[in-house]
């Protein structure tokens, strides 16, 4: 199996419950401006890839910690979903902790909802198999 890169571990690690996402906001904080928005488009590319939706997006406010008034937060919940959730990764640096939060609270919602309906029982995707 190949070796996941750290963004991807931790990535994954929130999504399966693995890791909190305040460890998460942590190694995400003491990167620099250009390896946060480096891992902000990462979690773009895996929420295409699970087929996120808008109720993950809600639900993902939810879980968040981010104020329903705050910039990722009001574009969260808009449609269409893919779009917004490019704008989030596109925002300015005093946005990024807010964006991280949002952005990889949504993933974990999509990512469990896919893992339990196409992933169930055959997964063989190593960034699902983290033991």
């Amino acid at each position: 199996m190949n070796e996941l890169r750290t963004s991807e571990r931790i990535i994954n690690e929130v999504a399966q419950g693995m890791r909190s996402l305040d460890e998460a906001v942590d190694w995400f904080s003491s990167l620099d401006e250009g390896g946060q928005d480096s891992v902000l488009r990462e979690i773009v590319l895996y929420l295409i890839q699970v087929h996120v939706n808008a109720q993950d997006g809600r639900d993902g406010l939810t879980s968040s910690g981010v104020k329903a008034t705050m910039t990722p937060a009001v574009l969260i919940v808009r449609e269409p979903i893919l779009e917004q959730v490019g704008k989030i990764a596109s925002l300015p640096p005093n946005e990024h902790l807010k964006a991280f939060r949002v952005l990889l609270s949504t993933f974990a919602v999509a990512d469990t909802r896919r893992r339990e309906t196409e992933c169930r029982g055959t997964c063989s995707h190593a960034w699902h198999n983290l033991s």
